[in-house]
């Protein structure tokens, strides 16, 4: 990989619509790709290995000479890059440049699938696309990565319901903008390194997507007191003991910035818009993490948290120092290097770190005290699956339901079992009746809950024809248990249904207000 300086210029977006143009006109897109590499070199190259792609690509069609140009950054023809390419134009505003008698790409230019089947194009430095178990290997301070898993993490846990603004806080190389510009009506990215602004400017271009207000600065200094529909950030969260690397190193101690950005994003939201962001935070000795991180929720807001990896110190510092690149270093250097992080993780009694997703939902309901926060914090190593921007709106609308709902309201509502929601029964072979019934959803986040069988046999009738105290009733008779004893324990059991999305309101069933994912 590429660990030369970073170019002085970047290119313009004069012209970034005839580039557009060729790069479709090509079949260069995400589609294209894997059409023309095949399933395991184009797995391969998210890897950042490239061999096979360059075994592919080994013709002199438009689509393998834009491959071979800006993704495997190898050196083209003059005549070869005009045939796929306007070349002089690409040449005046700086995307390629030509060196003796071959051309060369300025900047990694990569296909990128929109949700709806969109053909966009994610520009960043060269050789930092993101991807190997070596990582980028560059040291520049003002490096600007692409796509990676982290970004597409972000993309597919945020809700895309129609805005009138959004931030991207710490834009990069703008993917997250990218998304945004699709529905909302204007769009502000920020950025502590101008040159990821510039990064940005030309992804947007480049896509064809509508330009966005670019603000340089750190956190929320740049907006001054303007408020958002949506936040989003995938901000520099790694907990380093130096912040050497812009696009990673927070700068601030231990996990403060990504506190700090939580803490502070609550007062820059609008009533019922969402902040969502990917975070790291430590886990330190004598201090529960769940408690840690509920201490972050702002005044005023919901919130939802899911921690989906831990790793210990040594792994974690072992993580970063390969993506910067030591390891390939002096040795005496990286054993330096790796005691500097771990005094530092036994500075601050730090075990291990947490990785996952915050999100954060600003209720005036809830700043006015007439209702309690609903403040979730839970661990989800499972398999989940994306996009999960429904079904994150879908929770935090449970909990509005759930908050206005006693449990005399709950058994007078009427509610039907979730689609994609399959029952199974764990028992011995041969035995008259199973030893627990789980309840377990195919999509989304993909939950299982146990159930009894009066719990089993309460969602296996829930069509929305009775409601909750009519079917409890029925159980009941038909079990020969209290309808009353029914009726007093089981409010609970029904409303972990409903807030964890087995069951759905009817009412809202029908508008599709509270499901996941469409109905899942």
């Amino acid at each position: 990989m590429s660990t030369t300086s970073l170019p002085p210029r970047l290119p313009a977006p004069a012209h970034a619509a005839r580039l557009r143009e060729a790069l479709l006109a090509a079949g260069f897109t995400a589609d294209g790709l894997l059409d023309l590499l095949g399933a395991p070199a184009y797995s391969a190259l998210a890897r950042s290995e490239t061999v096979p792609a360059l075994r592919a690509t080994r013709g002199d069609s438009p689509l393998e000479t834009l491959v071979r140009l800006f993704l495997l950054q190898r050196p083209v023809a003059p005549d070869v890059a005009a045939a796929a390419l306007p070349l002089d134009e690409a040449l005046d505003d700086g995307w390629v440049v030509r060196e003796d008698d071959a051309v060369l790409a300025t900047v990694d230019v990569r296909p990128y699938g929109g949700p709806d089947g969109e053909d966009w194009f994610i520009v960043s430095d060269l050789g930092c696309a993101v991807g190997g178990a070596g990582g980028i290997g560059n040291k520049d301070e003002g490096v600007v990565l692409g796509v990676g898993g982290a970004s597409t993490t972000l993309a597919g846990i945020t809700v895309r319901t129609p805005v009138s603004s959004a931030l991207d806080l710490g834009t990069g190389s703008g993917i997250q903008a990218l998304h945004a510009a699709q529905h909302a009506t204007l769009v502000t990215a920020t950025d502590l390194n101008g040159r990821a602004l510039d990064f940005t400017r030309l992804t947007l271009a480049l896509s064809g997507a509508r330009e966005a207000e670019l603000l340089e600065g750190s956190l929320f200094e740049p907006v001054d007191g303007d408020t958002y529909d949506l936040i989003v950030s995938n901000p520099p969260f790694v907990i380093s003991p130096g912040a050497r690397l812009t696009y990673r190193d927070g700068g601030m101690g231990g996990d403060d910035l990504c506190r700090t950005l939580v803490q502070q994003a609550g007062e820059r939201l609008n009533d019922g818009g969402y902040a969502q962001f990917l975070a790291n935070w430590q886990h330190v000795e004598g201090e529960d993490w769940q408690d840690r991180l509920r201490s972050w929720v702002p005044r005023g807001c919901d919130a939802w948290i899911v921690q989906r990896e831990v790793q210990d110190v040594t792994q974690y510092t072992e993580l970063w120092l390969r993506d910067s690149g030591d390891h390939r270093g002096d040795p005496d250097a990286y054993r330096v290097a790796y005691g500097r992080w771990l005094d530092e993780f036994e500075a601050r009694k730090t075990r291990a770190i947490g990785f996952g997703w915050i999100t954060i939902r600003r209720n005036d309901a809830v700043a006015s005290g007439a209702v309690e926060p609903s403040i979730l914090v839970e661990e989800w190593p499972h398999p989940v699956e994306q996009p999960l921007g429904p079904t994150v709106r879908a929770h935090f609308e449970r909990q509005d339901y759930l908050r206005t709902h006693d449990d005399a309201a709950l058994l007078a509502d009427r509610f039907t079992l979730a689609p994609e929601v399959v029952q199974e029964q764990v028992g011995l072979p041969g035995a008259e009746d199973p030893e627990h019934v789980v309840l377990r959803q195919n999509r989304g986040m993909r939950r299982a809950t146990k159930v009894d069988h009066i719990g089993a046999g309460f969602a296996g009738v829930c069509d929305g024809s009775l409601s909750a105290g009519r079917i409890l009733d029925a159980i009941g008779q038909l079990m020969g248990e209290d309808p009353v004893v029914l009726r007093d324990r089981t409010p609970q059991a029904i409303r972990l249904l409903v807030e964890e999305g087995f069951l759905l309101p009817t009412g809202a069933e029908t508008s599709g207000e509270y499901g996941e994912e469409g109905g899942a």
